[in-house]
C-alpha cells in the first residue's frame, strides 16, 4: 500500500514522516530525491540546460538553484516546463524505490506537490498535514533565518491553497500544537496495518 504525505511549507510534514519512519515504515522524500536527481541525472541536466542555459549548473557541475529559481519565479510557463522535466524522473525514481520496499506493509511518499490518490500517482491514500499560516511562518523563520517574512509569505502564496489540499485529503493530521502528533500518527499506522492485513 502506498500512502502520500503532503502539506504546505512549515506544516510539519517532515516531522510526521519521521514518526512513520520510527515505526519502521519506509519513507520516500520526493523533494530531497528531486534535488539529488537534478545533480546526478544526465538526462535532466541536459534538458534543464537546453531550457534555461548553461548557467543552470555551476562550474563544478552543481545544480544552480538560485539561478534556476530566479528564471522561473515569475514565469509560470518556464516553471511548468521545468516541472515537466523533473517530475516524470521523480515518478520513475519513486516507482523503482517502491519496488525495492515491496515487502513493507505500506510505504510513505512525502512531497510538497501531490494529486488526489489514484490521480496519476499510484497512491492509495493521501494524508494532509495542516497548521495555521501564523504557526508555519514562525517555524520557517526559526529554521531558516536568512528568509524574510515577505519571502516566506510569497512561498506560501505560490503553494497550493489549504482548500485545494483539503480536496485531496483522505486523512488529515492537525499540527497546530493543540493536538499531539504521535497519537494521530499511531492511529493512522494502526489503520493502515489493518487495511494491509485484510
Amino acid at each position: 500500500m502506498r500512502v502520500g504525505v503532503t502539506g504546505g511549507i512549515g506544516s510539519g510534514k517532515s516531522i510526521v514522516c519521521k514518526l512513520f519512519a520510527c515505526l519502521d515504515i519506509p519513507v520516500y522524500d520526493a523533494d530531497t530525491r528531486a534535488k539529488w536527481l537534478t545533480n546526478h541525472d544526465t538526462e535532466i541536466r541536459e534538458a534543464v540546460i537546453q531550457l534555461l542555459g548553461s548557467e543552470s549548473y555551476t562550474e563544478n557541475g552543481e545544480y544552480n538553484r538560485p539561478f534556476v529559481s530566479s528564471q522561473v519565479f515569475k514565469n509560470p510557463d518556464l516553471l511548468k516546463k521545468l516541472n515537466e522535466i523533473i517530475h516524470p524522473a521523480v515518478g520513475r525514481d519513486t516507482d523503482e524505490w517502491m519496488k525495492m520496499h515491496a515487502d513493507a506493509p505500506y510505504v510513505i511518499k512525502e512531497a510538497a506537490i501531490m494529486n488526489k490518490a489514484g490521480n496519476n500517482n499510484n497512491l492509495d491514500f493521501v494524508i494532509v498535514v495542516k497548521a495555521s499560516v501564523e504557526l508555519r511562518l514562525k517555524r520557517i523563520k526559526n529554521r531558516d533565518r536568512s528568509r524574510s517574512e515577505e519571502e516566506i509569505l510569497a512561498i506560501i502564496e505560490r503553494q497550493v491553497s489549504d482548500e485545494e489540499r483539503d480536496a485531496i485529503a483522505d486523512f488529515t493530521i492537525d499540527n497546530n500544537e493543540n493536538a499531539a502528533l504521535i497519537p494521530q500518527v499511531l492511529k493512522l499506522h494502526q489503520l493502515f496495518l489493518e487495511k494491509t492485513a485484510k
